[in-house]
């Protein structure tokens, strides 16, 4: 018996199909091993950036299941992804499960032939794209502790900041300084709408846009009172090329445009469309389409639309990644015209295909047109229309929704009489530059060389959950917190977030999984000026304030001027004094009541002999303002975490379920950032938490909690990397 392993369930259940008899297929579930919470223990910089991995608790329930598997079986093969991450994965499961030959294959697509094919070309692991992901995971680790750990003392308890984060969010905030610092100017712009002799209509625009509103007047008087006639026409045909097909990112891009979804969301619909053998692997950046994929494309081409419609093209890859130099996204089966279980999945499908096809078929022909019109004087500028007729639909045929509003414009000739319908003026406002949406924030981040097609959702997602930026519609708009990070590093590291030494890092990374560079030196002579550079900064002041409060709020207790600080709740205003007077508004001006000392000590640091007073003053419980309402907490905070409670509310949070790690806590309700959620009562000696209530039975497949569910599952397990997580996926 032969046992291939792959990442997931849903990827092992369709290459099973494939394999038949004498080949069991099991699934990892993503990583088993990974770098611990603590920064201290996480990496032994000393004996060369050794990093010291550590198996993901979760998950040892799959790593006995498969060492078990394994050694029944004549031969392992290791079938995890074909990018650097899979590749790691793969290595982690050779050195957890103690294989002692492993074979490793790799296929773009899973169908049939792809994993035939791959069987009978199977290789060892790579250690040099091992070494890669290593490396980035490593540099991402040092990076984000250090600095994260800086920021929390010099700006506010909480925040953090990355290696790929940080320069994402300084794009955000560079774009947002420009726009706070635009002087909108007034203009008029006028239109005009005619009418030829065969009462045809369309409408013309000025070609001037005045910025007085005196010479508006006189341009919009004198086209009311003269006969206009056509000056000129302009007519040209022109081709319109289709667009290479998807990598990673142009299929984010493109999805965010036309289907209005998250590069998050993209991503997950084409994981689940590749592990059902649909399309090719969804992390690419290359446009390369192999030549059996070309003959297919070119055959449904000519079946769906015509042989005058397909042209053979071949696409160059603009980026320098080796290692990410697979196929581009294409479905593999072409002539499916659609695919995928869930609406997401089904039109990002569409998509694809649409895109795919296109790249094979044969440009499209416009004819496009210019009318340029005047009254008979020539005394004010020349009003123009702009549109196009479509001669040969070519590639469009197939994704009409790349035509955009295309203007009809009527058959004119120079010298033609024209009739004034109305014209009209309207008043408005030169604009500042927009915000980046997630489409052209992913754009932008590609463009200047920063992240990898694997990591731009993942960036995305990072500056929302860290309270960064927030979406608007489809648009991402920094808050006061992701203003005040930017700033504090922009200020101190400049060089560290900049676009020039991200992209060189990135650069450097794949040449680690091109065996060009080497490991220990890279992160060497990062790591070196890098803690130095950190440490020179431990002695700067702390960021307190964010300029100064309008003066039509003066301090509720002194009268005195206030200042724009920063809460975990975002921006308030605090007395200057502070702290010999407490008082505070909200962001819009309302008072809050200030804190007030009820005359107990703190249970934990309100003694000089508590560890926690060790280095300062024993703790008083004082009341206090939080995003819930009052609470009464320790005056040592963030030092000392300690809250009281309300006991009958306490009674009201227990759920009677056992903490099932730390074994001495019970399982009570909580109140977080979002939402109710459950942890454990010896909260912060014990940290594990579920997001819904436990029901006091544990999960048949994994031994976790299980917890309450929907109406149409009433319950399932916490753990999510376990099938009974999402019980309805199950057969």
């Amino acid at each position: 018996m032969k046992l291939v392993i792959v990442e997931s369930p849903a990827k092992a259940k369709t290459i099973e199909k494939y394999l038949g008899e004498g080949f069991t297929v099991r699934a990892s579930v993503g990583h088993i091993r990974d770098l611990p919470k603590s920064n201290k223990d996480a990496v032994d910089i000393e004996s060369g950036f050794v990093p010291r991995y550590q198996v993901v608790k979760e998950k040892q329930h799959v790593i006995d299941a498969l060492h078990k598997e394994a050694k029944k079986a004549d031969e392992v093969i290791l079938a995890t992804d074909p990018d650097r991450e899979g590749e790691a994965i793969a290595w982690h499961l050779s050195e957890t499960i103690g294989l002692k030959d492993p074979k490793r294959i790799v296929f773009n697509e899973i169908t049939e032939h792809a994993v035939q094919e791959a069987l009978t070309h199977p290789r060892g692991i790579d250690d040099e794209l091992v070494k890669a992901q290593e490396a980035r995971r490593v540099l991402d680790r040092l990076f984000g502790y250090d600095l994260s750990g800086l920021v929390w003392k010099k700006v506010r308890y909480g925040l953090s900041a990355g290696r790929v984060q940080s320069p994402a969010l300084r794009i955000l905030m560079e774009r947002e300084r420009e726009i706070r610092a635009f002087v909108p100017e007034k203009f008029w712009v006028i239109s005009a709408e005619l009418e030829t002799k065969k009462k045809e209509r369309f409408t013309a625009t000025c070609t001037e846009e005045p910025t007085d509103q005196k010479e508006a007047g006189r341009i919009l008087k004198t086209a009311e009172s003269e006969k206009w006639g056509v000056v000129d026409v302009a007519e040209s045909e022109a081709a319109r090329a289709p667009r290479a097909p998807f990598t990673t990112s142009t299929m984010q891009q493109a999805a965010s445009t036309r289907l209005g979804f998250s590069p998050s969301r993209t991503m997950r619909a084409a994981q689940k469309l590749y592990e059902s053998g649909f399309i090719t692997y969804m992390r690419t950046d290359s446009t390369n389409l192999a030549k059996e994929a070309l003959g297919h494309l070119a055959a449904v081409v000519t079946k769906e639309f015509g042989e005058k419609y397909h042209q053979a093209r071949t696409y160059k890859t603009k980026s320098k990644l080796a290692q990410e130099a697979h196929e581009a996204i294409r479905p593999t089966d072409a002539g499916k015209r659609t695919a995928g279980s869930t609406d997401d999945q089904k039109k990002l499908y569409a998509l694809i295909r649409a895109r795919t096809l296109a790249s094979q078929m044969a440009d499209a022909r416009i004819l496009r047109t210019k009318i340029v019109g005047n009254v008979e004087s020539r005394t004010i500028p020349d009003f123009t229309a702009n549109g196009s007729r479509i001669i040969f639909d070519g590639w469009l045929a197939c994704d009409p929704a790349a035509r955009g509003e295309e203007i009809e414009l009527p058959k004119v000739a120079a010298h033609d009489p024209l009739t004034l319908i109305q014209a009209h003026v309207d008043e408005k406002e030169t604009e500042p530059p927009p915000r980046y949406s997630e489409a052209g924030l992913v754009k932008e981040l590609e463009k200047r060389g920063i992240g990898r097609p694997s990591t731009y959702a993942s960036i995305i997602k990072t500056l929302e959950d860290r309270g960064y930026v927030e979406k608007q519609g489809r648009t991402l708009v920094p808050t006061h917190t992701g203003d005040v990070v930017s700033t504090f590093l922009e200020e101190h590291f400049k060089d560290y977030i900049s676009d020039t030494f991200t992209a060189e890092m990135e650069d450097e990374l794949d040449e680690i999984a091109e065996g060009k560079r080497e490991y220990k030196k890279t992160l060497k002579d990062f790591y070196t000026p890098f803690t130095k550079a950190v440490k020179s900064k431990s002695t700067i002041e702390k960021l307190t304030n964010m300029g100064d409060a309008p003066e039509e709020f003066p301090c509720p207790l002194c009268g005195g001027p206030m200042v724009y600080k920063l809460s975990r709740s975002g921006r308030f205003m605090s007395c200057k004094r502070f702290p010999e007077c407490l008082g505070a508004r909200k962001e819009d001006g309302s008072e809050i009541a200030p804190p007030k000392e009820i005359g107990e000590p703190c249970p934990q640091c309100g003694s000089t002999s508590s560890p926690q007073a060790k280095n300062g003053k024993p703790g008083q419980l004082i009341e206090r303002e939080g995003r819930f309402g009052r609470f009464i907490a320790c005056s040592n905070y963030p030092k000392c975490k300690f809250v009281k409670k309300d006991p009958a509310e306490e009674e009201l949070a227990k759920t009677g379920v056992a903490c099932p790690v730390c074994k001495k806590g019970e399982m009570v309700e909580r109140k977080g950032r979002f939402g109710v959620f459950y942890s454990c009562s010896n909260y912060p000696e014990c940290k594990y938490a579920i997001k819904a209530r436990p029901t006091g039975r544990t999960c048949p497949e994994c031994g976790s909690l299980m917890m309450e569910g929907t109406k149409t599952i009433p319950e399932r397990c916490s753990n999510k990397s376990c099938p009974n997580h999402h019980p309805h996926k199950k057969k």
